[in-house]
C-alpha cells in the first residue's frame, strides 16, 4: 500500500447531508445544510459529502454554496453513473478547495437486472464513466452498490476496471446491511489481494445498519485495511440508519489497544453536533443510543451510582467531556442573567451573538418562569425551537382551548398567515385535533399527517414536551419540532412549523418552474 494508507490516519467521511437527508421525513432547508456542513468543517470531518446535485436545483444550490464556504474538508458530490450526474455533480463541487466526484453503479446480480446490463455492458459502462469523471476531478470514488451481495469474481473484475480508468477512492457499501464483520473484513483483504493497483487508492466502507452491525463491519473492514469509514451524525440514513459517526471515533479512541487508528475529529464537538442535527432533522435521538443518547451517562442503579461515586471509570468508560458535555454545572432558574445564560449555552455549544442572546434571553426567562428548575435538554430544546420562529408564513399568535370530560373540544387560534392575522373557532376530536382542525381552516392544504409524536424532554409535571410532527404531499415529506411546558401549544407550533417547510418548499418549486419556463 502507498505511504498515506499504510499508516494508522483512518480518513472520516461524513454523508449526513446525502444518505442522512434521505430519510424520510430529514429534509433540511438550505440554510440548514449549510450550519451543519460547517459544524462538520470544524469538527475536522475528511470528506463532507454535501448532496445529490442533480436530484434537484435545491440540492444543486447547497453543494454548491457548501463547496464555496468550506475551509478544510473536502467536498464530495453523488452522482449515478452517466455523464449527465457527473457534469451537473462537478458543476457543483469544482467550487471546492478540494472538490471530489462519487459515482456510483450497482453490481449485484438484483441490480445488474434493474439496469438490464450485463457483466461486459456494465464493465464497459463503469470505465467510460469513471474516466469521464477522472477527467473533470483529480479525486474520484466510485462505489460498487450492493457490493457485498455482488460476486467475489465480478467484483474484482469491476474494482480493477474503476481503478484503472482513474478512481482513487474504491468505496464498498453493505447496502442493505446484510454482512457481518468477519465477512466485511474478508471482502476488503480478498479486494487487496486479488485487484491489481489495489495497494495505490484508498479502500473505504458504507454500511448501513439493518441488522444492528453497521459500526462493528465498518471497524473490521478498517482493521482487514480500510482507511475510510463512510457514516452519519447519530446513525441517520435510509431505513435503519448508517454507521453512526460518534460511535466509530469514539471505538478507536476508547479501544486504541486493539484499533490503534487515529482520526482528525474533534470528538468534543460530537455532543453539539448531534443534538443540532437531531432538530433539523425532526429525528430524536433514542435515549439508549450509543454515546450521545440521553442515557449514555446516567445511572440509576444503586450498585451503579455508588461505583460511580467511587470512581466514575467503574461504570464510565468515556468521560462526558471528551465528546462535549461540560463536567460544570450552571443552576439555570428564573433568577439566572443574562451572562449566565451566556455561558451555558457557551458550555452546550451554543456561540449567541447580542441579539440572539436577548430573543433566547426572553424565552428562556418565560420558560423559568413556568419551571422550577431549567435542565440543560431544556435549552437544547428551547434553541431548537428559536431557531424555528422568524420570518416564516405561518404564525401562532393566540391560543385558547378547551377541553375536558364534555365535549366537544374547541381551540381558539390567531394565526398570521403571510403577514395577516386571522381568527377562528374550531372544534375537534380532542384538543390536539381541535387546534389542528384550527390551522387548516385558516392555511387550506391538503397535506397528510403521517405522525404525530410527543417526548419529554426533562422529567416532573412541569417538563418541557417536544413535539414531532411529520406531514406529506405529492410524495414530499416535511418535519416539525417544537418544545412547550404546554403540550398542546407544543403541538400546534410542530404542525405549523411543518406547513411553513412544506409553503417554502412550493415556494421554492414555483420558482424553479418559472426559470425553466423562461429559459425554454
Amino acid at each position: 500500500m502507498t505511504d498515506k494508507t499504510a499508516q494508522d490516519h483512518v480518513l472520516i467521511f461524513d454523508t449526513t447531508l446525502r444518505d442522512g437527508e434521505q430519510s424520510p421525513g430529514a429534509t433540511m432547508s438550505h440554510d440548514e445544510k449549510l450550519e451543519i456542513a460547517g459544524l462538520l468543517d470544524e469538527m475536522g470531518v475528511d470528506i463532507i459529502e454535501a448532496g445529490f446535485p442533480i436530484a434537484s436545483e435545491g440540492d444543486f444550490a447547497a453543494v454548491s454554496e457548501i463547496a464555496r464556504n468550506s475551509r478544510n474538508s473536502v467536498i464530495c458530490g453523488l452522482a449515478r453513473a452517466n455523464f449527465a450526474d457527473i457534469d451537473r455533480c462537478w458543476e457543483a463541487v469544482k467550487h471546492a478547495a478540494k472538490p471530489r466526484i462519487h459515482t456510483f453503479i450497482g453490481t449485484s446480480p438484483l441490480h445488474r437486472d434493474i439496469t438490464a446490463l450485463d457483466q461486459e455492458g456494465m464493465i464497459e459502462k463503469i470505465a467510460a464513466t469513471v474516466a469521464h469523471a477522472r477527467n473533470l476531478c483529480d479525486n474520484v470514488q466510485w462505489s460498487p452498490m450492493d457490493a457485498t451481495r455482488t460476486e467475489h469474481d465480478y467484483l474484482c473484475r469491476v474494482v480493477e476496471t474503476a481503478i484503472k480508468n482513474g478512481a482513487t477512492t474504491i468505496n464498498i457499501p453493505d447496502t442493505v446491511g446484510y454482512t457481518a464483520p468477519r465477512e466485511s473484513a474478508d471482502l476488503i483483504r480478498m479486494l487487496l489481494e486479488r485487484v491489481p493497483g489495489a495497494d495505490e487508492i484508498v479502500f473505504a466502507t458504507h454500511c448501513h445498519n439493518d441488522l444492528g452491525m453497521a459500526t462493528a463491519n465498518s471497524l473490521a473492514a478498517v482493521e482487514a485495511g480500510a482507511r475510510q469509514i463512510e457514516c452519519t451524525i447519530n446513525g441517520l440514513g435510509e431505513r435503519a440508519g448508517n454507521t453512526a459517526l460518534e460511535e466509530v471515533v469514539m471505538a478507536m479512541r476508547v479501544r486504541n489497544d486493539i484499533m490503534p487508528y487515529r482520526t482528525g475529529i474533534d470528538t468534543t464537538k460530537i455532543m453539539h453536533l448531534s443534538r443540532r442535527v437531531s432538530q433539523v432533522s425532526g429525528f430524536a435521538v433514542q435515549y439508549n443510543k450509543a454515546v450521545v443518547g440521553k442515557n449514555a451517562f446516567l445511572h440509576e442503579s444503586g450498585i451503579h451510582q455508588d461505583g460511580v461515586l467511587k470512581n466514575v471509570q467503574t461504570f464510565e468508560i468515556m468521560r462526558p467531556e471528551d465528546i462535549g458535555l461540560t463536567a460544570k454545572n450552571i443552576a439555570m432558574g428564573k433568577h439566572s442573567g443574562r451572562a449566565a445564560l451566556r455561558a451555558k449555552m457557551a458550555e452546550l455549544g451554543y456561540d449567541l451573538g447580542d441579539n440572539q442572546l436577548k430573543d433566547v434571553f426572553v424565552r428562556f426567562k418565560a420558560l423559568a418562569d413556568r419551571k422550577k428548575e431549567v435542565y440543560d435538554d431544556d435549552l437544547v430544546a428551547l434553541m431548537a425551537d428559536a431557531s424555528a420562529s422568524g420570518d416564516e408564513h405561518l404564525q401562532v399568535k393566540k391560543l385558547r382551548v378547551v377541553c375536558g370530560t364534555e365535549g366537544p373540544q374547541e381551540a381558539e387560534l390567531t394565526m398570521s398567515v403571510g403577514g395577516e392575522e386571522k381568527f377562528v373557532d374550531a372544534s375537534g376530536d380532542g384538543p390536539v385535533d381541535a387546534c389542528f382542525n384550527a390551522v387548516k381552516m385558516l392555511y387550506p392544504h391538503n397535506a397528510k399527517l403521517d405522525l404525530y409524536q410527543v417526548s419529554a424532554v426533562t422529567e416532573g409535571t412541569d417538563a418541557q414536551a417536544t413535539v414531532s410532527v411529520r406531514i406529506s404531499r405529492d410524495g414530499t415529506v416535511y418535519t416539525g419540532q417544537s418544545a412547550d411546558t404546554d403540550t398542546v401549544v407544543a403541538s400546534v407550533k410542530a404542525y405549523v412549523n411543518a406547513l411553513n417547510r412544506m409553503h417554502a418548499g412550493q415556494g421554492r418549486a414555483n420558482n424553479s418552474a418559472l426559470q425553466t419556463s423562461a429559459a425554454g
